[in-house]
């Protein structure tokens, strides 16, 4: 019993022990100041409109640019708080490193979908169905115009949006897409002179893959520029309309 005693004893020892050293390593030393900051962007190459140069001159702005400042004073979550505001970013982590230095991690918003709808509106919705503001760095997405709002552009386009943003085939085949009067979706294909009419904004998937098909036994054969319009409304069927002599 004895035996036991001592044995928990020393266990408590050597587990307070690591605890203290643990921490000590881990505090660093007062006056100890942040010579550098590294702001790391993921996404850079595809997307260029969050700059190395407006994070720290954003950071400068609002008084929180670390160089200079004791390590210990540094507060990394209020620098992540502040710049998850930005528009054009996503996400944002901020840590200190062993060697005096703050890193900071940043993930961009990634759009789907440019609209310029019929009511003036202009704006990206990105891969998480939110409203993006418009950047001057070009990116090339499908264009969305005609008759559409917010609200639909966040429901039933984002997931077209979606869908041709998945799929390498119809990403590059997809130009334009527009919106009828009666909330109808007509497409406006890259290869072809001919409008695809889907008609109601839902399922996708089967109206694209009946379409694949017609491309590969049908338009690969007659020619792509033979149709003017090729609709794909109905269920189990695509109905065609050839172009006038």
């Amino acid at each position: 019993m004895i035996k036991r005693i001592f044995i928990l004893l020393f266990l408590l020892m050597i587990t307070s022990y690591l605890v203290v050293a643990v921490t000590m390593l881990n505090a660093r030393p007062i006056g100890q100041r942040c010579d550098s900051v590294g702001v790391f962007i993921a996404d850079s190459i595809d997307y260029g409109f969050i700059t190395k140069k407006g994070i720290t001159d954003h950071l400068n702005s609002k008084g929180l640019m670390p160089v200079g400042k004791d390590m210990n004073s540094i507060n990394t979550k209020i620098m992540e708080k502040e710049l998850n505001r930005l528009p054009l970013v996503d996400n944002v982590e901020c840590y200190k490193t062993s060697n005096q230095k703050i890193a900071i991690v940043i993930n961009q918003r990634v759009p789907i979908l440019r609209v310029m709808g019929n009511n003036g509106e202009c704006y990206y919705i990105d891969c998480k169905a939110k409203i993006m503001p418009l950047v001057k760095t070009p990116i090339y997405v499908p264009i969305v115009t005609g008759y559409i709002d917010r609200k639909m552009a966040k429901n039933e386009i984002f997931k077209l949006g979606q869908f041709i943003n998945n799929n390498p085939f119809w990403r590059s085949q997809i130009e334009q897409i527009n919106i009828t009067p009666t909330k109808e979706v007509e497409i406006v294909p890259m290869v072809g002179d001919h409008i695809i009419f889907l008609g109601k904004a839902e399922e996708y998937e089967d109206k694209f893959n009946r379409l694949k098909i017609f491309y590969e036994k049908a338009l690969n054969i007659v020619g792509w520029n033979k149709y003017d319009r090729i609709s794909l409304e109905f269920s189990n069927q695509i109905i065609c309309t050839k172009k006038e002599l």
